[in-house]
């Protein structure tokens, strides 16, 4: 797995491919550090940032990200996760219309910042495509729920992925959307934050038939 966390990037398999990954992104502060944030959680409660107060100190247009397309075509992963309902559910229970996944947590700031545009994107697009922010917060519900509660976001449902399933699946850092189409298919992924109302997301999400 790829995890970016200021200038560092380590793979746990390296290659190519994520020496000139990790390169793109050095520097930035597009993604998060899982095993730091997992011995922050492991440790003195942490104080959750709301997509409000993310945005008064460091808004999503302060952060980087890269378009990656070098996994189109790759099938979903099977990996399950937690739904709302607490209920298994893994990707699958998606098809039919487009999907964007958005990997996130709640101690991953530049996630929290694109939080707000993700949520419009839910709020507007609902009907032609799905979108679905699955937490990697090892804590789980215990942690993400009361988060959306404070947030107040309109659209987006509190899915939990305290394995990191989804995570190891993708092979990726945080945040991470991966566009899929109908069939299950990923189109594209973005690695870092973005704002999904502004022009680039657009053009990204046309390609998809939204």
């Amino acid at each position: 797995m790829l995890l970016f966390s200021g200038v560092s990037a380590i793979r746990r398999n390296p290659n190519l491919y994520s020496a000139i990954l990790a390169l793109m992104l050095a520097g930035s502060v597009a993604g998060c550090d899982r095993q730091k944030a997992a011995g922050e959680q492991a440790g003195a409660p942490q104080a959750n940032i709301s997509p409000g107060e993310a945005k008064a100190g460091r808004g999503v247009e302060t952060f980087e990200h890269i378009v990656d397309r070098a996994n189109a075509g790759k099938a979903a992963p099977t990996a399950a996760f937690r739904g709302p309902d607490d209920a298994p559910v893994t990707l699958a229970a998606f098809r039919g219309k487009p999907l964007l996944v958005n990997l996130w947590a709640t101690w991953c700031a530049p996630c929290v910042a694109e939080m707000p545009t993700l949520d419009a994107l839910a709020a507007k697009e609902g009907k032609r495509m799905s979108v679905v922010a699955v937490a990697q917060d090892l804590q789980g519900a215990e942690i993400v729920d009361p988060w959306f509660q404070k947030a107040g976001l309109k659209a987006l449902q509190p899915y939990i992925d305290p394995d990191n399933a989804l995570l190891d699946a993708a092979n990726s850092a945080l945040p991470t959307s991966i566009f899929y189409d109908a069939d299950g298919r990923e189109l594209w992924r973005v690695v870092g934050a973005i704002d999904w109302q502004g022009a680039e997301a657009k053009a990204l999400l046309a390609e998809g038939g939204v």
